[in-house]
């Protein structure tokens, strides 16, 4: 298998640069603006830290792909694409909540195999390669061995878009409540996975996200021995439609909750 040590040790360090950006911003923006709906933000800090990320790879690594959630450069000739989200939880960091991260992910021929989820907030680091496992500034994580639905705790998220999707979820959301110790929605899918993948939660799932939202922290979860799947239990769409990661002893029956309610989120 082809070596990423180098591409993890750059990765990082990207999203340590990045961080910096976020943390001057923190609590200190002067530029707010919606993009789809009034709960879908954009902000100079989401900006400044997406031009500084596709630079940086640009410069070192000028043929690769980049996937990016404000801009993106997807007709090069490669088989390394870099998946960015500059500012995961636009809207907590809107509103001073110190839940955000940078997140990056790196795929070769189309696997991801390199994922870093930084929370400058924190100052915590998650981080992985593919077969090597997942880290937390460092130190080697692991999902929890919780092994019944009524001794979980949950986390979730919800789309921008108020649609039919949107109210159905909410069956969804009941249903998990009245089965686990709870449902928690943070508002930072890429930090949701990394949690899962540390023990802090048992499962996420979620809908209608997107590639960058999901890349890094789908890689870091499953490294940590978490089991990521479609909510058919088939290999989740890298699109974000529809995820679900668990610590794997749940997962059938997290599934089993998906699929009572889920065939309106199939359709096309």
């Amino acid at each position: 298998m082809k070596d990423f040590t180098e591409y993890l040790a750059f990765t990082k360090e990207l999203a340590f640069d990045s961080g910096k950006i976020l943390s001057k911003y923190f609590g200190n923006l002067n530029s707010i603006n919606q993009k789809t709906t009034s709960i879908d933000l954009v902000t100079n800090a989401d900006i400044e830290s997406e031009q500084l990320i596709i630079n940086s790879i640009l410069k070192k690594f000028p043929n690769h792909k980049i996937i990016a959630e404000e801009t993106s450069q997807e007709e090069k000739n490669s088989d390394f694409k870099w998946v960015i989200d500059p500012l995961d939880g636009t809207t907590n960091f809107v509103h001073n909540l110190p839940i955000f991260a940078v997140s990056i992910g790196l795929q070769y021929k189309n696997k991801t195999v390199i994922g870093v989820v930084y929370n400058p907030a924190a100052d915590k680091m998650f981080s992985a390669s593919i077969k090597k496992g997942a880290y937390l500034n460092e130190k080697k994580i692991k999902s929890s061995s919780t092994n019944t639905l009524s001794k979980s705790l949950i986390v979730t998220g919800f789309p921008y878009l108020h649609d039919k999707k949107w109210e159905k979820s909410f069956s969804i959301f009941k249903d998990f409540y009245s089965k686990t110790q709870g449902v928690r929605r943070l508002g930072a899918a890429s930090l949701d996975l990394c949690f899962v993948g540390m023990g802090r939660f048992e499962a996420f799932y979620e809908f209608n996200l997107k590639p960058w939202d999901i890349c890094a922290g789908s890689l870091i979860a499953e490294e940590a021995g978490a089991t990521v799947t479609d909510w058919d239990g088939s290999k989740y769409p890298e699109s974000g439609k529809r995820i679900i990661a668990s610590n794997g002893y749940i997962h059938k029956d997290s599934i089993e909750i998906l699929k009572k309610h889920s065939s309106i989120f199939f359709e096309q």
